[in-house]
């Protein structure tokens, strides 16, 4: 494959360990379907939870183990990555991540791309960004983890739309309504939006693009509730309309959902005055709500060019 092959590495790359990582996300701050050819489409939302990978290489066997071996899809693409890159060698991949699989939060795009990141670092060849998206675009669809910052994302054709920048730090107070979601299952519904729809989508997205670009963290969070409402259509989740009373009730930014994912949650300033006063009370209404209640903190980058 472009970008990847190569002559066998010398002798002193054998047995190389590559390590890496990627982050997850809340969630989407926005997801739908814009007018136009492969117009599903996200906005990711990054969180302080990573997947850190480990690739040893065993030159002298051609047998792939994956720890834990439920990760059958980053088995998947060491053997598509290795044979790919000529080279005769097996080798452990080791996968530990804080993010739990089937709730929205991108758990399965973290683990293939720090795992491509890992075995690149290995055998010590450089990927471009779209060198891994063609690996990835042959097993599932796949959020925007990839790149860093807040990404516009065509999640079913694995590619980039737009880098939309950076927001200023975020506590995102959240829920889990319960059970798993399966990504590739989810993708393969059809989605219940019309012209109309469509175009609000691409309104949306003009908001989202300006508020981040703004640093406005309310615009960011009434774009996440609306997506969240629209999401309605297609995945319901019935803690919704409470999460919303409870955001404006307490001063909240607005709520971000997974929308194929089972976690709802409130969007806090992390730097505003009360803030620490805002998330125990979020906390504790969540508590309420759905028995549980988790804090995610949300990444900001340093880009070029400014957010």
């Amino acid at each position: 494959m472009t970008g990847i092959r190569s002559a066998p590495a010398p002798t002193h790359h054998r047995g190389a360990t590559g390590v890496s990582t990627a982050f997850g996300t809340f969630g989407e701050l926005l997801q739908g379907v814009l007018p136009e050819e492969d117009g599903d489409f996200l906005v990711t939302l990054p969180v302080a939870r990573w997947t850190v990978a480990t690739f040893q290489e065993l030159p002298h066997t051609e047998e792939v183990e994956v720890r834990p071996r439920s990760k059958r899809k980053a088995l998947k693409l060491v053997r598509m990555m290795l044979e790919a890159a000529g080279r005769p060698t097996g080798g452990v991949l080791t996968l530990d991540s804080s993010l739990p699989e089937g709730k929205g939060l991108a758990s399965s795009s973290a683990d293939l791309v720090a795992t491509a990141r890992a075995i690149g670092n290995a055998l010590d060849i450089e990927l471009a960004p779209r060198t891994i998206e063609s690996f990835l675009s042959r097993i599932e669809p796949t959020d925007g983890v990839l790149y860093p910052g807040i990404v516009a994302y065509h999640h079913r054709s694995v590619r980039l739309r737009r880098v939309l920048g950076s927001l200023p730090p975020m506590t995102v107070v959240g829920l889990d309504e319960g059970g798993e979601v399966d990504t590739v299952a989810f993708n393969r519904i059809p989605k219940p939006y019309g012209p109309a729809e469509q175009r609000e989508y691409v309104r949306l997205l003009d908001r989202l693009t300006t508020a981040v670009a703004a640093g406005d963290l309310r615009e960011a969070g009434a774009v996440a509730t609306r997506s969240a409402e629209l999401g309605q259509l297609l995945r319901p989740k019935r803690t919704l309309p409470a999460m919303q009373a409870l955001s404006e009730e307490i001063g909240a930014l607005g709520v971000v959902v997974a929308h194929s994912g089972t976690v709802l949650g409130l969007l806090i300033d992390s730097a505003a005055p009360d803030a620490s006063h805002t998330i125990a009370a979020a906390a504790n209404a969540c508590v309420a709500l759905a028995g549980n209640v988790t804090m995610y903190s949300t990444l900001s980058f340093d880009l070029p060019g400014g957010r």
